[in-house]
């Protein structure tokens, strides 16, 4: 399994918003809607139209089995609205081209966010780049790692900071303030 990081740069997360809207709808939804919920990919791609029409996103994550509730931010309630207009209620939100009304598979994600790390020369980028992305940007703008471990459903605050991508951060000023000997 490949380590993969967030995308720390808020300028970076806008170019990179604005490289996939030039592409694809879709693709842009699905790297906005990452960003913005920190979900898992393989919860992510089963969402439909349905789900996100309330003020929050309720699901039973695959992976862990726990029911999570999800306030939708402005923004992303801001992009749903204008991305799902023509969509019918059973419609999932990333389409595949292959079937009728199935949802991209995990591989056609990563193909998508694999893209536009090329585009951008960005290394250890992945799916789960956009849920890392959501959970250091939020512990950025509220400094509350609990917060932010319930959020992602971490056992730990230390495997949060650890996941984050903040021990690494907190390594590389601790090595630029120490300069050497």
């Amino acid at each position: 399994m490949n380590i993969v990081q967030p995308i720390r740069d808020p300028a970076m997360i806008e170019e990179i918003k604005e490289f996939f809207g030039a592409k694809s709808k879709r693709n842009r939804m699905m790297f906005v809607f990452g960003i913005n919920t920190g979900y898992r990919i393989q919860d992510m791609l089963k969402v439909r139209k349905r789900d996100v029409m309330g003020e929050h996103i309720v699901m039973i994550e695959m992976k862990t089995g726990k029911k999570r509730w999800l306030q939708v931010n402005p923004v992303l309630r801001r992009e749903l609205k204008e991305y799902t207009a023509n969509l019918n209620d059973d419609d999932y939100l990333f389409p595949s081209r292959q079937g009728k009304n199935k949802p991209i598979k995990r591989d056609m994600a990563y193909k998508i966010m694999n893209e536009a790390a090329e585009e951008f020369k960005l290394k250890d980028i992945g799916t789960h780049t956009m849920r890392k992305t959501f959970g250091y940007h939020m512990y950025q703008k509220t400094k509350d790692i609990t917060l932010v471990r319930k959020l992602l459903n971490h056992a730990s605050e230390a495997i949060t900071f650890r996941y984050i991508g903040m021990d690494q951060d907190m390594m590389d000023s601790a090595m630029n303030r120490f300069g050497g000997l």
